[in-house]
């Protein structure tokens, strides 16, 4: 038998085992097109954003619905007019989309009245607006609209806790009432101290009777630099970073549900990078200017995303949402944070669009490696046909990497690098050693080697 009979024959046996072993623990992720969705807003174009994703987030304030709280509730009309059914969330549906909805206490409040005095006895209010939004929108209800509701977005600290407690209590039970198939969503958290925008896990959502009201832990993270390593409060890094609390949020968010939530999902409902052009950053004004704020470049933007979908993939987490879906280039931070300008696509859009379709059947199996060097390899199976695609890049460093990626359960048939436009994607040049490993050129953009199935175990004498 020659080497490469040889070699065959073994691939072959252990690519039947590694499927094996791996379609059984693989089945306890979610399929990326489960998993990867996108933060939508009154402009959604639902036709333009499905190639990327099924999942899509809406948030709005109560204002939108009603005057003050305590006023008439006439969803879906609100009193500034938008019809949720006709404008918004029913095109959403026919477009393909299940959409998770946010409700902002807004500027409810943040005024001189305050929200104590906004809110007072308001409660009651609270389960009826909870109890009307599930009967219209939810899964089980005639519209089946949308699926899960978000009590607040980022109240932070400055919103009272106890007040928060009171108005979660109440407006989950209304949710619950009006259909208990509804997912209840928190509001931003995080397992430490509560912040500007996050409410600590482990004190407001910490008591028993509210742990048994949500469905779902919601996080916010971006990849801001420690405040000793940065120029300006906006500035962000690379997302494995490992000197930023990026990927360390979700870590403690999961570790916190393990020790006192279990059953509990974990999604992170918002994440991204700015990406202007250079003619915007000529019209900065303010802080951006007087502080030098240069958000990222398209094509940063795009690596960073997609990196960040297949980082978070690895961790106990349901779903990721994209912030954001579109921006008018304007110079400052979430500002320039979409997937499309003017809704024409950018880098990312194509970039994305990319991952969904290849990876969009596959769910995340196993870290095949990761080096101190930033090199990452990771592995997707497809629970249907036992097909793998490994997804390898840097996280650092400007220039292509000569790597050998070793240990593969076959050669690879093809491999591509994520796109920067629209087209078929670029093939990556590869050699195949005698061995079964394969040497190729790898970048800050991730490659996919994709790897056929191997279920037979015959062998040829």
């Amino acid at each position: 038998m020659n080497p490469f009979s040889r070699l065959a024959r073994n691939l072959t046996i252990l690519g039947l085992f590694v499927f094996i072993c791996a379609a059984a623990s693989a089945d306890e992720k979610p399929l990326m097109k489960d998993f990867m969705g996108v933060n939508g807003h009154f402009t959604f174009k639902p036709e333009l954003y499905r190639p990327l994703c099924r999942l899509a987030r809406n948030y709005h304030n109560l204002d939108w619905d009603v005057k003050r709280p305590g006023g008439a509730i006439t969803f879906p009309r609100c009193v500034n007019g938008v019809d949720w059914n006709a404008h918004v969330f029913g095109p959403w549906k026919t477009g393909g989309f299940e959409t998770d909805v946010c409700v902002q206490f807004g500027s409810f409040g943040r005024g001189a009245e305050g929200f104590e005095a906004l809110w007072k006895d308001r409660e009651d209010w609270a389960q009826e607006y909870g109890f009307t939004l599930a009967r219209y929108l939810g899964p089980s209800g005639e519209h089946k609209l949308c699926t899960s509701i978000e009590i607040g977005n980022e109240p932070g600290n400055e919103f009272n806790d106890a007040l928060y407690q009171r108005l979660f209590k109440r407006m989950a039970a209304g949710i619950r009432e009006g259909d208990p198939e509804m997912k209840i969503v928190t509001c931003t958290v995080q397992a430490r101290d509560s912040d500007k925008y996050s409410k600590d896990l482990r004190e407001t959502f910490a008591s028993d009777e509210i742990k048994a009201l949500f469905d779902v832990i919601n996080l916010h993270v971006y990849a801001t630099k420690p405040e000793g390593a940065r120029a300006h409060p906006w500035e962000r890094s690379y997302p494995e970073d490992p000197s930023i609390d990026y990927l360390k949020i979700v870590n403690e968010a999961i570790a916190w549900r393990d020790a006192e939530a279990p059953g509990k999902q974990i999604w992170i409902t918002e994440f991204g990078w700015d990406a202007c052009t250079p003619e915007a950053m000529k019209r900065r004004d303010g802080w951006f200017e007087k502080l030098n704020w240069s958000g990222e470049s398209d094509e940063r933007q795009a690596r960073y995303i997609v990196r960040s979908f297949l980082c978070f993939s690895e961790y106990d987490v349901d779903r990721a949402y994209l912030y954001f879906y579109n921006d008018d280039d304007q110079p400052s931070v979430h500002a320039a944070s979409g997937v499309t300008r003017h809704f024409e696509p950018k880098p990312s859009y194509w970039a994305m669009r990319h991952l969904y379709k290849t990876l969009g059947d596959y769910r995340f199996n196993r870290v095949v490696q990761k080096d101190d060097r930033g090199l990452h390899i990771y592995e997707y199976v497809n629970g249907s046909n036992g097909r793998r695609v490994w997804a390898v890049w840097n996280a650092t460093g400007d220039e292509e990497r000569e790597t050998l990626v070793t240990g593969l359960p076959a050669p690879p048939e093809t491999i591509e690098r994520m796109p920067l436009r629209d087209g078929p994607a670029p093939e990556v040049e590869f050699t195949l050693e005698q061995d079964g490993s394969v040497r190729l050129p790898v970048t800050q953009s991730p490659a996919y080697l994709f790897i056929p199935a191997q279920t037979s175990t015959r062998v040829d004498g």
